[in-house]
This record gives structure tokens, sequence and C-alpha cells, in this order.
């Protein structure tokens, strides 16, 4: 099992910045792919980073060049560093972990991210 706490989710104006934090249960270091996730009201959830064992990471085309995941081996935990924000980004966010051998997907609770004026 691998728990996973999201904190940092909150209201900021459009072209404000918002850093997630995702605080693992287990070494981050040791699971094959940490993630960011939404959801906006009425549509799917989707992919919005993710960053593998090795450091490498990738984005959603929405997000990139404003968004950036990150480890902290201090804290044991995942970030996700929201510069630039829009409306458009409004949403629940959760973190996603993927281990390996064998193949079990964990999720967080969820942080909310509302972008308005």
């Amino acid at each position: 099992q691998v728990q996973l706490v999201e904190s940092g989710g909150g209201l900021v104006q459009p072209g404000g910045s918002l850093r997630l934090s995702c605080a693992a249960s287990t070494n981050i270091f040791s699971i094959g792919v940490m993630g960011w996730y939404r959801q906006a009201p009425g549509k799917e959830r989707e992919l919005v980073a993710a960053i593998r064992r090795d450091g490498s990471t990738n984005y959603a085309d929405s997000v990139k060049g404003r968004f950036t995941i990150s480890r902290d081996s201090a804290k044991n935990t995942v970030n996700l560093q929201m510069n630039s924000l829009k409306t458009e980004d409004t949403a629940v966010y959760y973190c996603n972990a993927l281990t390996s051998a064998p193949s079990i997907t964990f999720w967080g609770q969820g942080t909310q991210v509302t972008v308005s004026s």
C-alpha cells in the first residue's frame, strides 16, 4: 500500500502561481512513476505531469512551459509548480503513484485548484 496526501491547492487569480505537494508513505524514489492528474467538472481525469524513477518527465501539451514536476528527497514529496495559471486549469488535482512488480496504481484524495478573478 502507498498512501498519498496532497496539499497546496487553493484559489488564485489568472496569471498567478501555486505549488502542490504530494507526500507519500513509501520512498518516492522506489516508485516506478509518480504523477499529477486533474479532473474538471464534467470532464475526464487527465494526466498533467509525470516523473519516472530515473527522473525523466513528461507533461500534457496544455501545461508545457508553465508547470514543473519535481521530487524532494528530504521531504519525500513530489511537487507540481504551477505558473501562469489560467481559468482552464481549474480542477481537482490528484497525486498518482504507479508501482512496478507488481504494477499497482494508488491515488491521493485530491486537492482543489481554482483559478478565477
